[in-house]
């Protein structure tokens, strides 16, 4: 036994210890016994060599494991460190025994308390970060209680910060000997899907709901609407907004819509749903309303809203809205019926003039029918020669000479009858046809000018023909209108091209540039619907035009009170100041003529003269047409001058409540007095 012991311990040199141990003890033993005892020594050798070797490989593979141990580790470790991941490593006993760098950032809890392993404590710090702690921890205990339970609960941090966690214990057999966590931060992943749902449902110029997020909207504010109440969806489109976007750009039309936007937020009540639901139009819920005088109210405040006008950079921009409304339930009880009726009366709308709001009726339905036909009809017209040119002549209030005829567009359907301007040519503008059929008007007028002038024997007779806005934007506008004159062969001189004020001031430096290249060719240009729109007078002493065309609504409220008089005579005064001829549109009446000759306008265009004609007609009233008297010689002063205040005149003879009669004609004036 201590010669074995002996051997287990030394392993080294062990063989001749032992030989020397047993030469020790043989005198003692008889010789009948040692062959035995040589024996056993022999085996006792040979255990002791097969238990050396045995240590010798047991040693090694103990070094072998513990190097495979320490790579393992320092794999286990690196692999640890190189994911994104937070992980965490508990025990049985829910002891700390592993983590990596990520775990300590993305927590927020120091090494030296992990490397503790106290747990609890390290747990205390971290609910203390989030959202709902005691959520979290019940959710841990149900963890604890059954192994089975997947969880699939996000951590929300009150820093906004968002985890997935993922974990999983660690069994043999039925054992637990530990826990795994791991925590991938999606915070960056849940915002980029957050921002694309948002934009998703959203419009990115405004910011407002768009038509998917209005369509839910609207299911949903119909489910809540009660008995008692309606509801109202209002359709919202800008009126002629392309031509603002057109001629000023893109960028321009976007920081209105955005403004606009705006102004519609703040005119709404906190419960209304306003959308976006493309290009210009807008889309509104009105929850909870009593009656259809509360759509109106609202209505009112929405137009209001829009008549400050819009500043953006150098334009003060005028633009007004029109409205469709549905209600519920009388005009539908589901979303895509009153969305559909409210587009249609929108569409009513826009037929009679825009600038207003319209309730839906069913009549409608047929006045929206109309108007797809008509937009698909006129895509037609032009080659099936629907179009007719009439014309309207311009008379010198002085001498009665017609000097000018007016080429107006008509669109005579094959079977809707004649279609008035105001409701085709805003559908020729949204479509672009107005390009092909303003170009046919230009040259169909030129022709009829040229032939009145040569038949009729009127060589200074002119024609006026009306640009549209899309067209005085087009590039090639100039060399257009050149070669129309070259085929019709009509004198540049002869033809006067109107724009009217709103397009002349969309973009004054374009504006500029064009008017001055028709002005080098010897075309004559007039400004249409004076008084009506935006015009800086330090722009429009600039731009090289020859007349001022005052709009019919200040001539027809001429005689209606002394606020009219004053802006008409301010127009004259301007144009005459500016070395201007003045147009006066829309002259119906004897008293508006006379008053508009006290008034020193040169000519006058109206029924009181003649409606619109076809060329036929137009043709044979050049032919039979005498001017009216002109003032006797009689009535002139002769070698001096007699000067007159006649405004003054005029407002005191009115003021004393007399009776003021004019005439041009000394035999009328006679038979007057």
């Amino acid at each position: 036994m201590i010669i074995f012991m002996i051997g287990v311990i030394s392993c080294l040199g062990i063989q001749l210890i032992i030989w020397h141990s047993f030469n020790f003890l043989s005198p003692q033993f008889s010789h009948e016994k040692n062959e035995k005892y040589q024996n056993t020594k022999i085996d006792q050798v040979n255990s002791a060599e097969y238990l050396a070797k045995k240590l010798q490989m047991e040693k090694a593979e103990r070094q072998r494991i513990q190097t495979e141990l320490e790579k393992f580790l320092v794999l286990q470790k690196a692999t640890l460190e190189s994911t994104k991941d937070a992980i965490l490593i508990l025990d049985s006993l829910d002891r700390i025994i592993g983590f990596n760098q990520n775990f300590l950032q993305m927590w927020g809890i120091t090494e030296l308390l992990i490397k503790s392993g106290n747990y609890k404590q390290a747990l205390r710090i971290a609910m203390r970060k989030l959202d709902n702690p005691k959520y979290y921890l019940s959710r841990l205990r149900e963890l604890n209680q059954n192994r089975d339970i997947k969880i699939n609960d996000l951590i929300l941090f009150k820093d906004g910060r968002v985890f997935n966690p993922y974990y999983q214990q660690q069994h043999i057999g039925e054992k637990n000997i530990g826990k795994i966590w791991s925590f991938r931060d999606i915070t960056a992943e849940k915002l980029a899907s957050a921002t694309i749902h948002y934009q998703a449902l959203h419009d990115t110029l405004t910011n407002l709901p768009n038509r998917v997020l209005f369509h839910n909207l609207l299911m949903a504010s119909l489910k809540k609407v009660s008995h008692s109440h309606t509801l109202a969806v209002c359709f919202l489109d800008l009126d002629r907004f392309k031509k603002i976007n057109d001629s000023l750009g893109h960028a321009i039309g976007d920081q209105l819509l955005q403004m606009v936007a705006q102004r519609l937020r703040e005119c709404l009540c906190p419960g209304d749903i306003i959308a976006r639901w493309g290009g210009d139009e807008f889309t509104i819920i009105l929850p909870e309303i009593s009656d259809s005088k509360d759509v109106n109210l609202i209505q009112e405040r929405i137009f209001a809203a829009f008549k400050e006008g819009f500043k953006i950079d150098n334009y003060h921009l005028n633009i007004s809205p029109s409205i469709g409304i549905a209600l519920y339930p009388q005009h539908g009880e589901d979303a895509e019926t009153l969305i559909k009726n409210a587009d249609a009366a929108l569409s009513r709308v826009k037929l009679q003039g825009r600038n207003n709001y319209k309730l839906y009726h069913p009549a409608i339905n047929s006045q929206a029918t109309e108007l797809f036909i008509l937009e698909n009809s006129l895509h037609h017209a032009l080659e099936r020669q629907e179009f007719k040119v009439y014309y309207q002549p311009q008379v010198n209030s002085s001498t009665g000479e017609i000097t000018k005829m007016e080429a107006l567009l008509r669109w005579q359907h094959p079977e809707l009858g004649l279609i008035p301007p105001a409701t085709f040519i805003p559908i020729a503008e949204e479509t672009g046809l107005i390009l092909p059929i303003s170009e046919w008007v230009l040259k169909t007028a030129c022709l009829q000018n040229k032939s009145w002038q040569q038949n009729l024997n009127l060589p200074s007779l002119s024609v006026a023909v009306n640009l549209s806005a899309r067209q005085f934007q087009q590039p090639n506008l100039v060399d257009m209108v050149e070669q129309v004159l070259s085929e019709t062969k009509l004198e540049h001189k002869y033809l006067e091209l109107e724009i009217t004020e709103t397009v002349a001031m969309q973009d004054v430096e374009l504006t500029r540039k064009i008017l001055k290249e028709l002005d080098q060719i010897g075309v004559t240009i007039s400004i249409d619907d004076f008084g009506t729109g935006y015009s800086s007078l330090s722009y429009l002493k600039d731009f090289p035009i020859h007349a001022l065309k005052i709009d019919q609504s200040f001539v027809r409220d001429l005689a209606n009170g002394d606020n009219q008089t004053a802006i008409t005579t301010a127009i004259i005064a301007l144009a005459h100041g500016l070395n201007l001829a003045v147009v006066a549109e829309g002259v119906e009446t004897e008293e508006q003529f006379n008053l508009l000759r006290i008034l020193e306008c040169e000519v006058m265009q109206g029924y009181l003269f003649s409606h619109p004609l076809s060329s036929e007609e137009a043709t044979r009233m050049l032919r039979a047409y005498h001017p009216i008297d002109t003032p006797p010689s009689s009535l002139r002063c002769g070698g001096g001058k007699l000067l007159f205040n006649k405004n003054l005149i005029f407002s005191t003879i009115t003021n004393e409540s007399y009776s003021l009669s004019t005439s041009v004609d000394l035999r009328v004036s006679h038979n007057i007095l």
